[in-house]
């Protein structure tokens, strides 16, 4: 039976046209004209079939303003319902390898690695492994939510052509619903009125948790459970695998935006948000336990389950005894839906935490068990169970964040009034001074007293009071980390752990409230890393605080900074060697590690599939716990579709659980000596060449004219600005903008350029077939290059060379030469070494970019006209069309930042 009756081809060939009929209706005849002209003219360049772009140009140089914008708004459009046919054909994909047996990645994969491996073995890689992917609003996602909302629907008609039979008017009533989500589309607005708030953007996080995620963990489990039980010999008792966090509405580094009051809202919210998801599911589980207490044997823990209720909440009990007389298990569940309504009420008989919650679902699923109601526990109250396990009453913990400065500015400034000149100590007393007033009884500041602090110090000291509050409020898990942006000394991390011991969040030696995590990203840091742990683990103070939150250590590693300061790939051979270096000093201090991967959406902040992202770490790293950043379009992409999300959530827990295994049997070959130096001379020439290049007299300048920084700038993607400062320097700007501007300019020199000359470097001595052994058995090779081989692909030196006729003719004559031919070298060597026709492996991902390019360049093209222009010359609809051209450009390269 086929499972489907459409594909890929179709999808974009029906999509097209009808996006062409909306705009000839909507916009005019003349308008259709246009685009169908730049359109055929685009692809007959890229088949070879004329010998310039000067055609294009001249079409594009003849429109008018408001023309302009009716091309770019079709293009993006255009671009958002490809997304959505490629996006359906990975669906048929993996249903299709599901129903034969042949999907990759799969439970049944890791179900077979796991089949002769002893039972306590495999129980203690399943105990071992928790994977915690964590939201942030990073602004990298360019569309706006309206947008994805239309987007969602049309992916629903989508799906019903192609998954369900109909009948003929059944199939009319669809495509004209179709006809009518399209025409929507076209009349919304493709640019953001105003700039998001940080409130904003963690409703948008919520809305994948709530309307997703939610459901889609409990068939996650579900469907492992199966497998389990179906394909191991050996008998797994299955733990909590996912926890799912965020930084939306907490992550204060950068951001004023981000007050407590913000985060007041976050926290009161998502309680919100998942106490009516499990308010939903009691009612759906009220229509299914209507049994009769005269066939039910209800077991004494249930009997006093209901009477412990019923004198809590004898109202309650009352009514419903009334409503359902002889229905037990429907009297329990309106007393735990009253008890659900109660939380955070002055009423009292609320749970006081989801573990009461969860007790009463265990008393009632077992009750039901034992009645014969197997079957229904499985279907009903398991997946709940689940639900719970992961979301709590929190739906996602928060993480706090704040850069370093903000608060040894604080620690100086509240020490100042006690007499003590914090900012003259050396390091070590520093250390001293923050240990012994940690361990101290006494307090040594208040935190409520903020008069005559600078704005600074007033915010942070606040924060920590309003943290005791959170706390005490929604639970400390609700929001139980704290992260330190650019941590560089032990003393910075001493910092936060004495704030937290001041605001009562940690009281030693007999409570600690937070995880303090230093994040990592400069290569001080990095290279300091032994010095900065080491001197904390040995620290009276950290190392009780540690051993409170169970001798485990959170480390946030950063791949954006470090890939703007050192180049691709320095900055991934130098995670690399600090993950391992990290992996030892822990394993040395006895001190368990979670890495928290600080991965963006692009190749060049760290992005790229995640389930071989987790298979290429260090095995020394791989300790089971793994947490990571999911940030931008990134989360759309892997979490707007529920079937998306499950498989993306299969991969991850497929492949750390493959990588745990390996891990403890130490299976992976050790890293041949000879790789590690191959290593090292590629990448200190790759740093040198690409720090070469950012400190090349001009280069900030052309990088300003030759992209549309200067406009993505101005853009409303997200509460944060786009610059440390006011300065326009590559240190000072954000890594988003950074990537974003190159990728716009299709010269995505993030993720390759330095490659070549460090390759080059190695092969003065070395040989292709070393690197060419490296790529086959080294899985931290073979993803750095396969990543770096997308980038190249992806970039597209023509049309970046329309960019650089932006810049001064002298810049342009000095570095545009230098970034294509480092780009040719790079492309000639990766072949070589991997010793394939194409740069990119599969074969999907080559006929999307063929797809997609002739689309593309009509909007680069525009976009060079458009920047062209003075700004202050630019008519409303020019500056409109420009936006427009942003949008689609990243919608066409599906990527941003």
């Amino acid at each position: 039976m086929a499972l489907h009756s459409r594909d890929v081809r179709q999808d974009v060939r029906e999509l097209g046209s009808l996006l062409g009929e909306v705009l000839e209706n909507q916009a005019s005849e003349g308008a259709f004209d246009a685009v169908e002209s730049l359109r055929t003219t685009a692809i007959e360049y890229r088949r070879g079939e004329r010998d310039s772009r000067s055609v294009l140009h001249e079409d594009l140089t003849a429109l008018e303003p408001e023309r302009r914008r009716s091309v770019a708004r079709a293009f993006t459009t255009y671009f958002e319902l490809i997304n959505l046919a490629e996006e359906r054909e990975r669906i048929r994909s993996v249903r299709s390898a599901s129903q034969n047996q042949e999907l990759a990645g799969s439970f049944s994969d890791v179900a077979t690695a796991l089949d002769d491996v002893d039972e306590s073995t495999v129980q203690q890689i399943v105990d071992d492994v928790l994977i915690e992917p964590t939201f942030t609003a990073h602004p990298t996602e360019a569309r706006r939510k309206t947008i994805k909302a239309k987007l969602r629907s049309i992916e629903s008609l989508l799906e019903t052509l192609d998954e369900r039979t109909l009948t003929d008017i059944e199939r009319e009533h669809v495509e004209r619903a179709l006809h009518t989500e399209v025409t929507s589309l076209w009349q919304t607005a493709q640019v953001r009125s105003r700039q998001p708030t940080p409130d904003d953007e963690a409703h948008n996080v919520q809305w994948y948790l709530e309307h997703v995620l939610f459901d889609v963990v409990g068939d996650v489990y579900t469907e492992f459970e199966s497998v389990c039980e179906s394909d191991m010999a050996a008998s797994v008792d299955v733990p909590k695998l996912f926890e799912f966090r965020s930084w939306a509405g907490s992550d204060r580094d950068g951001n004023p935006y981000v007050t407590p009051e913000v985060t007041s809202r976050t926290l009161a919210r998502q309680r919100e948000i998942v106490l009516e998801q499990y308010q939903d599911a009691l009612d759906s589980l009220r229509l299914v336990l209507s049994h009769d207490r005269t066939r039910l044997s209800l077991g004494s823990e249930f009997r006093q389950s209901l009477k412990t209720d019923r004198e809590e909440l004898p109202q309650v009990a009352d009514t419903a005894s009334e409503a359902y007389s002889d229905e037990p298990y429907r009297q329990k569940i309106r007393l735990m839906s009253e008890r659900l309504d109660r939380i955070g009420d002055v009423r009292p008989g609320g749970y006081p935490d989801a573990d009461a919650f969860a007790e009463d679902l265990a008393i009632l699923a077992e009750s039901v068990r034992n009645n014969g109601g197997e079957s229904i526990v499985e279907s009903h109250l398991a997946p709940l169970q689940r639900q719970v396990d992961t979301f709590d009453f929190t739906l996602a913990s928060l993480d706090l964040r704040d850069h370093r400065e903000n608060h040894t500015a604080t620690v100086s400034e509240m020490l100042q009034r006690e007499g003590i000149e914090y900012e003259t100590l050396s390091e070590s007393e520093r250390v001293e001074l923050l240990t012994d007033a940690i361990t101290q009884t006494q307090s040594v500041i208040d935190l409520t007293d903020t008069a005559e602090l600078s704005e600074t110090a007033a915010r942070v000291c606040e924060r920590f009071v309003r943290l005791a509050d959170w706390q005490a409020e929604y639970g400390s898990h609700a929001i139980d980390t704290y992260c330190i942006s650019m941590t560089e000394q032990p003393s910075h991390v001493l910092e936060v752990l004495f704030l937290a011991d001041q605001a009562d969040v940690v009281s030693l030696p007999d409570y600690a409230g937070i995880d303090v995590v230093p994040l990592l990203e400069t290569k001080h840091a990095l290279s300091n890393a032994r010095e900065i742990m080491g001197t904390l683990f040995e620290n009276e103070a950290y190392a009780r605080a540690l051993s409170l939150r169970g001798d485990t250590q959170e480390i946030m590693l950063g791949y954006s900074d470090s890939n703007k300061e050192n180049g691709f790939l320095a900055a991934n051979w130098a995670l690399y060697r600090n993950q391992r270096r990290l992996g030892h000093i822990t394993e040395e201090f006895d001190v368990d590690l979670r890495l928290f991967h600080g991965r963006g959406g692009s190749i060049s902040r760290g992005g790229g599939p995640m389930n071989e992202a987790l298979l290429a770490l260090p095995p020394e790293t791989v300790t089971g716990e793994v947490k990571f950043t999911e940030q931008g379009e990134a989360i759309a992409e892997k979490y707007a579709n529920p079937r998306i999300a499950e498989r993306n959530l299969e991969q991850m827990l497929t492949a750390q659980l493959r990588a745990r295994l390996e891990a403890i049997q130490a299976s992976k070959a050790p890293i041949e000596s000879h790789w590690v130096d191959a290593m090292e001379t590629m990448a200190d020439a790759a740093r040198e060449a690409y720090q070469d290049l950012l400190t090349t007299d001009g280069f900030v300048s052309y990088f300003e004219q030759a992209t549309p920084i200067t406009v993505i700038e101005t853009l409303n993607l997200g509460s944060r600005p786009a610059s440390r400062s006011d300065e326009r320097s590559v240190e000072d700007l954000r890594a988003i903008p950074w990537v974003f501007s190159w990728t716009q300019s299709r010269c995505i020199l993030p993720g390759w350029y330095g490659l070549a000359a460090g390759i080059e470097a190695y092969l003065e001595n070395g040989t292709v077939e070393t690197l060419q052994e490296m790529y086959e058995q080294w899985p931290f090779f073979r993803t750095t290059l396969d990543n770096a081989a997308l980038a190249i692909a992806r970039t597209d030196m023509e049309i970046a060379a329309e960019y650089a006729t932006l810049a001064d003719d002298e810049l342009r004559d000095r570095i545009f030469p230098r970034l294509s031919d480092e780009h040719e070298r790079a492309r000639e060597l990766v072949l070589a070494i991997t010793d394939r026709e194409h740069l990119i492996d599969r074969e999907w991902l080559r006929k999307s970019l063929e797809r997609r390019n002739p689309y593309v360049d009509p909007l680069n093209l525009l976009q060079v006209q458009l920047l062209g222009t003075d700004a202050d010359d630019r008519s409303p609809e020019e500056e409109r069309a420009l936006r427009l051209t942003v949008n689609g450009i990243a919608a066409g390269m599906k990527n941003t930042g």
